[in-house]
């Protein structure tokens, strides 16, 4: 597999940028690359934000502009980054998993079939009339769209009277409820002491060097 990992930096501080223009049109020449030599291309979905906010979410959102318009074939460190990598968040784990499923449904086929275009009930609805009580949307309401995990849809004095939180307060909540009702998976206790016991010896003699 092609992996490519590939941006601008800050001019003004050496920094490295992520989910920029320049790292997005990288994006696209590293498919190209992959394509040209015949083999699968991996991309990753990155921000430099330092918190889960809007910076976070436009410059991830540009980066999965770049890797699936590109062709990306694995999407690696998808969901949870931030400070360039350097930590990550389970806010934003959330939100880029909400980012990832409405991508997901967005490079799903339109169905064509006549049930799909449905031009008789078009045609039986009269000008000025409406298609929410049609049998056709009666049918298909639950599932036509894309139900979204974060999003808050309701008006802003529903989502008020809600307690007014933004995405990242409603990603916190999702990622406790989640873990709450987690089961860790049975391992072998021999490995956990084994993995402990390296842990700590290596916290001890102070990690890697520097």
């Amino acid at each position: 597999m092609y992996g490519t990992f590939t941006s601008n930096v800050d001019m003004k501080s050496g920094s490295p940028a992520f989910g920029t223009p320049e790292f997005t049109k990288a994006c696209f020449a590293a498919g190209q690359l992959a394509r040209r030599i015949g083999v699968p291309w991996r991309s990753s979905s990155a921000t430099a934000s330092n918190v889960p906010d809007a910076q976070a979410a436009y410059e991830a959102e540009m980066s999965l502009w770049g890797a699936m318009l590109a062709g990306c074939n694995l999407l690696l460190h998808g969901a949870g980054w931030l400070e360039s990598g350097l930590s990550a968040s389970y806010e934003k784990f959330i939100l880029d998993i909400e980012m990832a499923q409405m991508f997901a449904e967005l490079f799903q086929p339109l169905g064509a079939s006549e049930a799909d275009i449905a031009a008789d009930v078009i045609a039986s609805v009269e000008p000025g009339g409406h298609f929410f009580a049609a049998e056709h949307t009666m049918q298909r309401y639950r599932n036509a769209f894309y139900a979204p995990i974060v999003s808050d849809w309701r008006n802003f004095g529903a989502w008020r009277d809600a307690g007014a939180k933004s995405a990242a307060e409603r990603a916190t909540s999702i990622w406790k409820d989640v873990l709450s009702r987690h089961t860790p998976p049975m391992r072998d206790p021999a490995i956990l002491e084994a993995l402990h016991a390296f842990a700590d010896r290596r916290r001890a003699e102070g990690g890697a060097p520097i």
